[in-house]
């Protein structure tokens, strides 16, 4: 099968899309391997042409074009589009697709769909993560450099005319993968329907989200063993795959959207939202819900609601089936089969907490200046906190400190998130408290009211029962305004949804325990980078020139 992707680039530098198509790269962080000479190394095999400009001056072309028509000058400017072309691993053996037929197929491609435009056209055949698929990489400046017929595709006249940007549209996208299916019908290549939307749909962010996570638990885990710790989880799932798995487990038994939405709350914390017409899920890390179209037409309304018809119709059929002895044993297998499994609840997130601490700086440690065997001492647990520092960026396979100030933020990012959702979660757990009470209230009272309503002499009943009835009246208004009109639940209902966010809140209590640890670990190893490399010291020598100055 045959695919395309698309990504747009804000990188001023068109060199640097050159360097990719020619020399390798490391698949992950994207950066040159270098050999023991600190020489970029060419790939071993690839095929390289241009389309109105030569491979080899592609940058200085597309800057002379951009300065010629004053464009692609703001930080934010889409400066060029990245086109791939990735054919299934199978045609090169089935199929006797090799690399030069590939280019020449990419470059046919490059020129039906982006005339005019400068390209670069570079067929790779060693494939992403070492899978052998033949591709074709198609990089174009985003500025037209020359006039050309309307195409059907084109949104506004401009496009066609020299000066202007390349706009990928829905339409333009729908007929690239069009053309694409059509060159792998008619060169007998494996092709799928890509303008089909996907069951499960995962994009390129998310890809390499889950390879990353999936690297950093392994060598976590890998400690782990190594210190005699048996680790809990060995697959690491983004937030998107998390509510496939438990929309998938919640959707084969559910009989109803009504049931569906219990499983999930009740089983792994999802809250479900039909808007619409159109299905939403609520991560329980997140604030802001997903909607199934952006996890497949599998997590949709229309396939979700085929299955609980399916599932409802099959228990049918398995009741008419039951004879009459056999019924208690079937019904108590039902019923266990159906209850939601409490051991596969969401475990918060794991921290397992160093020995590392912060690295004493001598120049601004008073006792450490009055006492020289002080001094020494605190230098030699310097040495070991710098020595274990230096240890746990490698452990943890930060390759440079923009990677670890990253790692850094989305820790603080997160312990922010889960603080957020604590708080959230201790209100409405107060607000649930308070319905109980006014609700036990509201029910002490009722028969008070009752009789006051059935009293012919209802001010004299007024009289000697004005606190009962003041009291009742309190609580109705109060039930009244926190339900917003609609029935009021009754005080199972609540109770169960207080037991729920009370187990939400040591879940969260425990997840925010964990992230504010692990937080402040990162924050002393950026505090002993800052002093290692003497980022401290020099700020302060700065600080005291510009004083004197």
């Amino acid at each position: 099968m045959a695919v395309i992707k698309h990504i747009a680039s804000k990188n001023a530098d068109y060199g640097e899309s050159e360097r990719y198509l020619i020399f390798q790269h490391n698949e992950y962080t994207q950066k040159p391997i270098l050999d023991d000479e600190g020489h970029m190394i060419l790939r071993d095999e690839y095929y390289l042409d241009g389309l109105n400009c030569d491979p080899f001056t592609f940058a200085s072309e597309c800057q002379e074009l951009n300065s010629y028509y004053h464009k692609n000058k703001n930080f934010n400017e889409i400066k060029s589009h990245h086109y791939i072309i990735s054919f299934d691993p199978k045609d090169r053996e089935e199929c006797g697709l090799t690399g030069e037929r590939a280019q020449q197929l990419g470059l046919t491609f490059a020129k039906k769909n982006f005339p005019g435009h400068q390209a670069l056209v570079c067929t790779h055949t060693d494939g992403h993560n070492e899978s052998g698929n033949i591709h074709v990489h198609i990089v174009i400046n985003s500025l037209r450099k020359y006039d050309v017929p309307q195409e059907p595709y084109m949104e506004f006249d401009c496009e066609s005319k020299a000066g202007y940007k390349h706009h990928l549209s829905t339409a333009y996208l729908a007929h690239l993968k069009q053309d694409v299916m059509d060159m792998c019908q008619k060169e007998g290549l494996h092709q799928v329907d890509l303008l089909s939307p996907a069951e499960r749909k995962i994009t390129e962010k998310e890809y390499w989200a889950q390879r990353r996570g999936q690297e950093t638990l392994d060598k976590l885990n890998q400690k782990m063993l190594e210190d005699g710790i048996t680790p809990k989880e060995t697959r690491y799932q983004t937030e998107k795959q998390f509510l496939r798995d438990a929309i998938d487990d919640a959707a084969s038994t559910a009989k109803s959207p009504e049931e569906f939405a219990q499983i999930l709350d009740k089983k792994y914390h999802i809250i479900f939202k039909l808007s619409r017409n159109r299905y939403s899920y609520l991560h329980p890390g997140r604030k802001k819900y997903i909607t199934g179209r952006n996890l497949g037409t599998r997590y949709e309304e229309d396939f979700l609601l085929q299955t609980f018809k399916e599932n409802a119709k099959s228990l049918s059929d398995r009741k008419m089936k039951i004879e009459e002895p056999q019924v208690p044993n079937i019904t108590k297998d039902l019923q266990a089969t159906l209850a939601p499994d409490t051991s596969d609840i969401p475990v918060p997130f794991i921290f397992i907490k160093s020995d590392l601490r912060l690295v004493i700086d001598l120049q601004t440690c008073i006792k450490a200046q009055q006492s020289e065997a002080y001094a020494q001492k605190v230098k030699l647990s310097n040495l070991k906190q710098m020595a274990q520092t230096v240890a746990y960026i490698q452990e943890h396979g930060y390759n440079s400190l923009e990677d670890f100030h990253t790692a850094l933020d989305q820790a603080s990012d997160q312990t922010s998130a889960i603080r957020k959702s604590l708080k959230d979660t201790v209100q409405q757990l107060k607000n649930i408290n308070e319905q109980i009470h006014f609700t036990g209230q509201y029910l002490a009272y009722k028969n008070v009211y009752a009789d006051y309503r059935k009293n012919r002499n209802k001010n004299k009943f007024y009289e000697e029962h004005r606190a009962e009835l003041s009291l009742y009246d309190t609580a109705l208004r109060t039930l009244k305004e926190k339900s917003g009109g609609n029935k009021l639940p009754s005080m199972k209902a609540l109770y169960a949804e207080k037991d729920r966010l009370i187990e939400l809140r040591d879940m969260q209590r425990e997840d925010f325990s964990n992230r504010r640890d692990y937080e402040r670990e990162l924050r002393t190893v950026s505090a002993n980078i800052d002093i290692i490399l003497g980022k401290r010291h020099e700020q302060e020598q700065l600080i005291e020139k510009e004083q004197n100055l």
